[in-house]
């Protein structure tokens, strides 16, 4: 079967590779559409140290089931797929925290992933999406890891919520955060992603380098800051102005994570008695709630998307995202048909 690999840091190609062999109870799925996001950038670039090559990328996943053991899903069901692989045992797994598995391994990262005709997954990891296109199923994944950030955040109507970063994983905290209840206002540089980010949910939208952010922020939640920040982008910038830019007694949840080491005032941990969270992957509940909001309308899928492509031109596509990486947006790769 096709499939986009990474052969090593700035080189991709399509390659022919054995179809999956179904192991007993798994459900075999013909990959139908894939959502790019940040990480596989950062694998073609090199960048991405959870990675070894070759690589098969891809992990925002539409599919139709190919087949499956009796019972499950039946055949021709379009559906979505939780990427994640947990192992059971360690600590995070045995507190009902599998989406923090020390040994966690996600499709395309620590093992090959669904930018491929076909792949092999438990029934477990499939989510069915009645009435759902296969454009909205390929953006459920990206969604559910800000909807994620937002639980591990406690946001609740009361709560004023600042999201740094409009991008995929963004925009979920974002419209998550709305779904909730709560004002929000969404961070960033980019004229387009901020007029995305309402559209999701956001009431304000701040460019943060043609304003002031401090004083905006101060003065759109009466002087005390957001209640929570969630961080998006993974800069050590923003993972400073999470710290020093959210109210007393606030929550920061850090979805990203910086490249480099991040030097803060911790004096504002204390002052502040802050809640410091981590935020990683998703669970059942962040996809079924993603589901539903997808189901219900309340998503701005046709502008989040900026380009569809077949399979055929994603090597090329990924190339040039990552010489003009503000050119896009969200990229999905028509793999069948």
């Amino acid at each position: 079967m096709k499939a986009l690999q990474v052969r090593g840091p700035g080189e991709v190609q399509l390659v022919e590779v054995p179809a999956p062999l179904p192991q007993p109870g798994e459900i075999l799925l013909r990959v139908q559409m894939v959502g790019m996001c940040g990480s596989d950038l950062n694998t073609f670039r090199g960048k991405n140290p959870l990675v070894s090559y070759p690589r098969i990328l891809g992990h925002e996943i539409a599919a139709t089931v190919e087949a499956g053991p009796t019972g499950s899903i039946p055949a021709d069901t379009n559906v979505t797929v939780s990427p994640y692989k947990n192992c059971g045992l360690c600590s995070s797994c045995r507190q009902g925290r599998p989406n923090a598995c020390e040994f966690n391994e996600t499709l395309g990262v620590q093992r090959d992933g669904a930018l491929a005709e076909f792949i092999a997954v438990p029934p477990d990891r499939v989510y069915q999406a009645d009435g759902l296109r296969l454009d909205e199923l390929a953006l459920v994944e990206p969604l559910t890891v800000g909807f994620h950030a937002v639980a591990r955040g406690r946001v609740s109507p009361s709560d004023t919520v600042a999201v740094f970063g409009c991008g995929g994983v963004g925009l979920g905290a974002i419209a998550g955060a709305a779904q909730r209840g709560a004002t929000v206002i969404g961070i960033d540089v980019d004229d387009a992603k901020l007029a995305l980010a309402q559209a999701a949910g956001a009431k304000w939208g701040i460019h943060s380098q043609r304003e002031p952010l401090h004083e905006r922020l101060r003065g759109l939640t009466g002087g005390d800051g957001p209640n929570v920040v969630i961080e998006a982008i993974g800069l050590p910038a923003t993972f400073r102005a999470a710290v020093e830019e959210v109210a007393f007694a606030g929550r920061v949840v850090y979805i990203g994570y910086a490249k480099e080491p991040v030097s803060y005032e911790t004096r504002l941990f204390v002052q502040k008695e802050l809640d410091i969270l981590g935020s990683r992957n998703a669970g059942p509940e962040d996809f079924r709630a993603v589901i539903e909001m997808l189901q219900q309308g309340q998503f701005p899928v046709n502008q989040a998307i900026s380009k569809i492509v077949p399979l055929a031109e994603a090597a090329t596509t990924l190339q040039s995202w990552s010489e003009t990486p503000t050119s896009f947006s969200k990229i999905l790769v028509r793999v069948s048909g």
